[in-house]
């Protein structure tokens, strides 16, 4: 029994498709348009005189998961005044091996797909073609002689590229979104960067490196440096974590091990603990002095963070702030003594973070899906490619692979 159906094949709209058919592990598509008039490009007058048809073979999306090739039977046409050309074709360029559509998808799956090798696979070409398409989107998308806006947030994230273990991330602080990376994290290539694009900024966030803060002051004279609030509050983390370790290594094994399982007790906060853990938490500090003090110094700092947030007079805030580092100079513990120094030195910076609001919370999860990328990768040798391939997938994280 013979059936007649009409089927839209994506891409080829209004073409007539006379046969299709195997060829080794891909399917074949005999197709053509139908005759029409077309305009001579040296006369202009239109003319719909056939003067012969070509063969040409074009790669083309695939169908029902299987590779696709068009077997174009184009017409030439053949003018009064002697011009013989090409009909204007709808689904394929001129000089292309190509279909539109899959010149379309391969510039998406270049940027969204694991990796060239695997984008190369699934579209059925070469991994240097790919890598070409790649570098073109990058190219045009990618633009040179980037101003930097009023408020950019930067940080740093491990590479391990060609251009050094470590790169540099520059965001807008204000918009969330990537605006370039630097090869490394040096602080004369911050500098350098930061002179020639800078000269809008005036608000930096940043996590609490050294070299990032002179690196900035250099370039940009005296702008507001804002310290990224995860990164300072930290310390106080880290000096509760140092006294617990330093307790209970003076412990016999069973409590030294229990206590180090339940070491979260001392992190979190203690009016959101559970029964069970309230109970651990007095169990163990009923057990050491130091660490019921060490206890209370990080209760009463996340007390001061947590009033810190919600008000807008800098000058309270940092009164409050003194007051905890008399508090903890009286109790005289080394580890916290040492974190209140590092919050002195830092100590603008800090109070600009509650003046300011700005975090570097959206740079972290930039940089997590940085990891993943190259995780997913097996990484990456070249700095530009993998630069262009964080830039441009941030930039259209909303299109899918999924693409004609």
């Amino acid at each position: 029994m013979q059936m007649n159906f009409n089927m839209n094949i994506p891409g080829l709209k209004d073409v007539e498709i006379t046969k299709v058919e195997e060829v080794g592990d891909r399917i074949a598509l005999h197709v053509q348009l139908p005759k029409c008039t077309h305009q001579c490009p040296v006369c202009k007058k239109e003319t719909s005189k056939v003067h012969d048809y070509r063969i040409q073979k074009i790669n083309h999306l695939k169908w029902f998961e299987r590779l696709t090739i068009l077997f174009y039977k184009r017409r030439r046409y053949v003018c009064n005044c002697g011009k013989r050309f090409s009909e204007k074709s709808p689904f394929v360029d001129k000089y292309q091996r190509y279909s539109k559509e899959w010149n379309q998808v391969v510039n998406v799956r270049a940027i969204k797909a694991k990796t060239f090798k695997e984008a190369a696979e699934v579209l059925g070409t070469s991994t240097t073609t790919v890598i070409r398409r790649f570098k073109k989107v990058a190219n045009k998308q990618l633009v040179e002689g980037v101003r930097l806006p009023k408020a950019i947030a930067i940080d740093e994230y491990k590479g391990d590229t060609d251009a050094g273990t470590y790169q540099l991330i520059i965001a807008n602080a204000e918009t969330h979104e990537p605006i370039d990376i630097l090869p490394n994290r040096k602080k004369e290539t911050i500098k350098n960067y930061l002179s020639q694009h800078g000269a809008d900024v005036e608000i930096v966030v940043m996590d609490m490196n050294p070299s990032f803060k002179a690196a900035v002051r250099q370039a940009l004279g005296r702008p507001v440096i804002v310290a990224d609030r995860f990164h300072f509050s930290r310390y106080i983390y880290w000096a509760m974590d140092e006294v617990r370790r330093q307790i209970q290594k003076e412990w016999d094994k069973y409590n030294r091990t229990k206590c180090k399982r339940m070491r979260h007790v001392f992190y979190k906060r203690a009016s959101k603990l559970s029964p069970k853990q309230q109970w651990y938490l007095q169990r163990y500090t009923e057990m050491s002095e130091t660490l019921k003090v060490a206890h209370e110094l990080k209760e009463a700092y996340c007390e001061w963070f947590d009033w810190a947030k919600t008000k807008n007079d800098v000058v309270e805030v940092k009164k409050r702030l003194l007051a905890f580092y008399r508090k903890v100079e009286e109790t005289k513990l080394p580890a916290f003594l040492k974190a209140i120094q590092t919050f002195k030195n830092w100590q603008v910076e800090i109070l600009n973070s509650f003046s300011f609001g700005y975090s570097n919370g959206f740079l972290e999860g930039i940089n997590n899906k940085t990891k993943v990328m190259k995780r997913n990768a097996y990484g990456f040798r070249r700095f530009d490619h993998f630069r262009a391939k964080i830039l441009l997938n941030l930039k259209y994280k909303e299109i899918g692979v999924h693409l004609g």
